[in-house]
């Protein structure tokens, strides 16, 4: 009987499988929104060369009354009101009162919501009962009602503006920097912050504020938007910054009176301030998808 040698069982090699590469979709931004940069920077560049441009000076009359837009000179390329003043010079000079207005009065009221809002957000309870109190109240009033009032009572000027936008945008402040306060009390992190010791400012400054900043951030645009089209709204009802000094809403009010026979004088100003709320709302957009990171967890 022959036995037949044993023979080792090589183990079966199972073929390598590729795995599939995901590619990582780079994320194209549309043409509206560089083209709501572009033109945003425009405005802010002319706005601060102002006085350095080969323009009139905007309380300066440089032709015939209602003159329409016209080549034959810089200062009439977009024609002239009602006392022959060039409307470019007038959008030019007047972009400083709605930048430096709106900026001004949304950092103000950034700094301010932000600060009640976080307070509320970390130590709840009584604490943001009355902070919430105090934003709902602030909400309900009407801020045209607000700001026609402060206009009414208080000699208009810059500072009377001032006061009142800045009223206008704490109570949307102080829900939003509130609402993502709660959501990054939250986290392990500032868990780990509080086991360790660390003090109450320390975790506010160092650990939430830094991730609250980003909506914020993205939120801002939005606001300047909204409180040009306010300050624009006070100049047109004529309670804004006394003549001669320009405004878009100014010049809107200075020529709905002629707006039948010569239109260029109430659609310039107009189509400045709907590209401006236009363009700053699209970069809002924009910054949002870029650095809110709620949006991306």
């Amino acid at each position: 009987m022959t036995i037949s040698p044993s023979v080792d069982k090589v183990p079966e090699v199972e073929p390598a499988v590729e795995k599939p590469v995901v590619r990582v979709k780079k994320k194209r931004h549309s043409v509206i929104v560089w083209l709501a940069y572009f033109w945003l920077a425009l405005v802010v560049i002319l706005a601060i060369t102002a006085n350095f441009l080969p323009i009139a000076d905007y309380a300066e009359p440089v032709g015939p009354s209602r003159l329409p837009p016209s080549f034959s000179s810089i200062d009439l390329w977009l024609g002239t009101d009602s006392y022959g003043r060039s409307i470019l010079s007038r959008c030019i000079y007047g972009a400083r009162v709605s930048l430096v207005v709106g900026t001004i009065a949304g950092l103000a009221g950034l700094t301010i919501g932000t600060t009640l809002g976080m307070v509320a957000g970390y130590f709840g309870r009584k604490v943001d009962s009355v902070v919430s109190l105090l934003g709902d109240a602030m909400l309900a009033f009407p801020p045209l009602i607000l700001l026609l009032a402060l206009s009414s009572i208080l000699t208009p000027s810059v500072q009377t503006i001032l006061v009142g936008l800045t009223l206008v945008t704490v109570p949307s402040f102080i829900r939003l920097a509130r609402a993502t306060t709660i959501s990054w009390s939250s986290r392990e992190f500032v868990r780990a912050a509080k086991n360790l010791g660390a003090s109450n400012s320390r975790i506010l400054l160092k650990e939430i504020l830094p991730n609250v900043l980003p909506s914020l951030g993205a939120f801002f645009p939005i606001v300047i938007a909204a409180l040009i089209v306010a300050e624009g709204s006070l100049s047109f009802l004529g309670l804004g910054l006394p003549p001669p000094q320009p405004s878009w809403g100014g010049m809107i009010n200075d020529g709905k009176s002629s707006i039948a026979t010569s239109p260029h004088i109430v659609f310039v100003p107009s189509m400045i301030i709907f590209l401006t709320v236009y363009a700053l709302n699209q970069i809002g957009d924009h910054l949002r998808l870029r650095f809110d990171r709620t949006m991306q967890d």
